[in-house]
């Protein structure tokens, strides 16, 4: 296993991030375009500083995973299953985590409707329903393709191109929207960080498992890491100096990888919530399951006129298709892994387990499409992978304040004041989880 030194200085730095990107890019798709803005859709502006602080809070909780995985080359299942506590065949986190996969791959097919719908309204054939169908399936046996063809750079790339459009196109949208009725005014932004709650707080607490870095990108980061090579650079634990050395090393870049994602996804999560809260809310428009992807399109309509429409059309696409491309890959890597904890697979080498990913790629994409054909309700199918993630966050902060505490080299624990900022997170997600588990009850 070949070590490297980590670069030196922001340029050669910044050209060594990565997994980040690839965490926005799944990020971007399903809590940004969909939920962020069913919320301000619903609420208004009032939430502003909710969806600032699920961007900010989290961040602590996603380094500590990747330190981890840095560290101990685990992947992020492995590191679960390390912890300690009740077992069947597998530790009760990754008993756990399973629930939430399952969750997972209902709002990846909520993703998938709405892309199909993207292609009606280009065809203007949404009351056939044989066509709507056509696109579903259409969409996931490329997302199959692709993954089964490609590795991590086509990952990458990919994912890096569709969110760097959609940003932008965005960012264009809310700023065209200050020439209009709906401009957003410095009394609306007061309310937005005002620290008020909605009547209705189920929505809120939703988007907070899918906005900033949900439990599956917590899931998915390590992974993505891993693969990138930081933990190969940095050479298996040995607690000699120079692994000391290119350790820290490495999780600098780590470090400035995270926050720079996070600077993307906060600025697409507040955009998006600011056009669904101005234009949505202000018309009263109601977002439902049947025309999800008609209303958020008026977004981009009022701001840009009718070219808005196709700006709007090509730009979800894009970024609905980033997220389930994403996912479906993380997912996939995921499921092999859990197969082999739960004594299901067995590869024998690392070219096997990557021969299992491709299959597995394929195999998630047809259940994906097999999902929605079935239930045809993306806003739901999309919340509800919402809420299993906020049931999921509370457990991987314990889990991630534990690898800090009690497994992580000495010399790469962090300071006081980012221990301070990682408790805190955990706290948060413990609140909100308590609160979608009483509220159910």
């Amino acid at each position: 296993m070949a070590t490297r030194d980590a670069p030196r200085g922001f340029l050669p730095t910044l050209r060594n991030i990565g997994p980040g990107l690839i965490i926005s890019a799944s990020i971007v798709g399903g809590g940004e375009l969909i939920a962020t803005t069913v919320l301000g859709a619903r609420v208004g502006f009032i939430l502003l500083w909710f969806i600032l602080f699920s961007c900010f809070i989290k961040v602590f909780i996603q380094v500590e995973l990747g330190r981890y995985a840095i560290s101990e080359g685990k992947s992020s299942l492995d590191a679960l299953d390390s912890l300690p506590g009740p077992r069947m065949i597998v530790s009760w986190c990754v008993l756990l985590w399973t629930l939430m996969y399952i969750g997972t791959l209902f709002q990846l097919s909520g993703m998938l409707g709405s892309v199909s719908q993207i292609f009606d309204l280009l065809f203007q054939r949404s009351a056939e329903a044989w066509t709507h169908s056509l696109w579903v399936i259409l969409c996931a046996a490329v997302i199959a393709v692709l993954l089964y063809i490609g590795r991590y750079k086509l990952i990458e790339r990919l994912s890096l191109f569709m969110v760097a459009f959609f940003t932008f196109t965005t960012l264009a949208a809310l700023l065209a929207l200050q020439t209009t009725v709906w401009a957003i005014s410095a009394d609306d932004l007061g309310v937005g960080l005002s620290f008020q709650l909605p009547a209705d707080t189920a929505i809120a607490f939703a988007v907070f498992g899918l906005t900033g870095v949900g439990a599956s990108e917590l899931i998915y980061y390590p992974i993505w890491c891993i693969e990138k090579g930081y933990a190969r650079f940095v050479g298996p634990r040995d607690d000699s100096e120079e692994w000391l050395t290119r350790a820290r090393a490495w999780v600098r870049v780590m470090n400035m990888d995270a926050w720079i994602s996070m600077l993307i996804y906060t600025v697409s999560t507040v955009a998006f919530y600011l056009l669904g809260a101005s234009v949505l809310h202000g018309s009263g428009a109601e977002v439902e399951n049947g025309n999800l992807v008609s209303q958020l399109s008026r977004m981009y309509t009022e701001t840009f006129g009718q070219i808005g429409f196709w700006i709007f059309l090509l730009g979800a696409f894009m970024v609905l298709f980033s997220t389930m491309f994403v996912a479906t890959g993380a997912n996939a890597r995921l499921l092999i892994d859990a197969g082999k904890l739960y004594g299901l697979v067995k590869p024998a080498s690392e070219p096997q387990r990557q021969t299992l990913i491709k299959y597995a790629c394929v195999g998630i994409a047809g259940f994906l499409c097999v999902v929605y054909l079935y239930t045809g309700q993306p806003v739901t199918l999309v919340l509800l992978g919402g809420f299993a993630q906020a049931l999921m966050l509370p457990f991987l902060a314990f889990a991630a304040l534990y690898f800090r505490y009690k497994r992580i080299h000495p010399g790469l624990r962090p300071g006081r004041t980012w221990s301070v900022f990682a408790i805190l997170s955990f706290l948060s997600f413990a609140i909100i989880g308590a609160w979608q588990i009483s509220s159910k009850l």
